[in-house]
């Protein structure tokens, strides 16, 4: 099997993330629910592995880096713990239905304005549509780091610097880029940030978080016991138990810490060179097959190495499924959870293949995924 699906979550991953999983389900307890030995251990190793992360991202503020099961569930803390009645939030037209479903569920329940930014055939952001649509009113900005159906890297300190302009607040969607390319708090300007575990991170699926700048207040999305001020009939103030009500995946933390030192060792700027190096092998093999379109490859765009396509007028779930049943390719078809970037690319009617490359893939493996493509263009379905 030839695994290319890597956008959707990585299953190969480094021999250490079984290992810390397995290690904390042999002898790690519950954090902040007692007092010693395997509780203090499970304690320990959620601390460690927030300075972990945080120090991936560049960020200085590790207890304001809150664990989550997903980035679609931090995604919503943060949309419904910032916006309010009446807001008005601009979005793009890349974004994930973990985003535009909060903001359309927003926009019915709470009289909340939403606007698109729109993306251009080429695949790059309408940059003068969304001067034009962050205005002094708007209160949130949520822009991905990266597309997950084209790879597309986003301008996201730019987008980020005329929201701030503005007064609006910025989140930034890192689930397709974090461990695929360097995420710099710092540089991107955001004031949230949503990430997950299983996708490039190589992590334990079950695994995500939010991390808060100490100059935003979110309100929290779950409601319940946290381990300490257990007297209080709110959820305390301090983070990350603002945010974290119930018993943490304490097991899942320790494989997403044991991932995270493994990106870092590996140099997330390394990693990403080499995978830009795969995506010019399979965008360059494509290019010579017959009726393959690649979706908004726009030459001068940074790109992960994720790769939407279309054959002919074939329908993009037989085509992934003759790459899976005829070749051993997983692929991904259909609309990706991205409804808005398939309809600015003219494939929301049937879809595109999505082939996606991840820390393990090989020149071999992109090789054969270029000859079978080909195979189906000339053949067909």
């Amino acid at each position: 099997m030839i695994y290319l699906n890597c956008a959707a979550t990585s299953v190969a991953r480094p021999p250490c993330v079984g290992e810390a999983v397995c290690a904390a389900l042999a002898g790690a307890g519950s954090a902040a629910r007692g007092a010693a030995g395997e509780d203090l251990a499970a304690a320990r190793l959620v601390f460690d592995a927030r300075c972990e992360l945080a120090r991936l991202f560049g960020f200085d503020h590790p207890e304001r880096l809150v664990f989550t099961h997903n980035a679609t569930l931090a995604l919503n803390q943060a949309i419904m713990g910032t916006v309010r009645r009446g807001d008005h939030v601009v979005a793009t037209a890349y974004e994930h239905n973990s985003v535009l479903r909060p903001l359309s569920f927003l926009a019915r329940e709470r009289d909340v304005a939403v606007d698109i930014i729109p993306v251009e055939p080429t695949g790059a952001l309408d940059m003068a549509a969304a001067e034009r649509l962050i205005t002094p009113g708007t209160r949130l900005v949520a822009i991905s780091h990266a597309s997950n159906l084209t790879g597309a890297v986003l301008p996201v300190a730019r987008v980020a610097r005329l929201a701030h302009d503005a007064g609006a607040l910025v989140l930034v969607d890192a689930a397709q880029t974090a461990g695929a390319l360097p995420v710099d708090w710092g540089e991107l300007g955001a004031d949230l940030l949503a990430f997950t575990g299983h996708k490039a991170l190589m992590g334990p699926t079950g695994t995500g978080g939010l991390i808060v700048g100490p100059r935003v207040e979110v309100a929290p999305l779950v409601h319940g016991g946290t381990g300490v001020q257990s007297a209080l009939d709110d959820q305390p103030d301090a983070y990350p138990e603002h945010l974290e009500a119930g018993t943490l995946n304490t097991a899942g933390i320790a494989g997403l810490a044991a991932a995270a030192r493994f990106v870092a060792s590996a140099s997330p700027a390394s990693i990403h060179g080499r995978l830009q190096g795969l995506r010019v092998r399979l965008v360059e093999g494509l290019a010579e097959a017959h009726t393959v379109r690649v979706l908004g490859a726009r030459d001068g765009m940074e790109h992960l190495a994720t790769v939407a396509l279309t054959v002919g007028d074939l329908d993009a779930a037989l085509v992934s499924d003759r790459l899976a049943c005829d070749f051993g390719i997983v692929t991904r078809s259909g609309l990706h959870c991205a409804p808005r970037a398939h309809e600015a690319l003219g494939t929301r009617e049937r879809g595109a293949v999505r082939l996606s490359l991840g820390y393990y893939t090989t020149e071999d493996e992109v090789d054969r995924a270029v000859s079978a493509v080909a195979a189906i263009a000339r053949e067909g379905v």
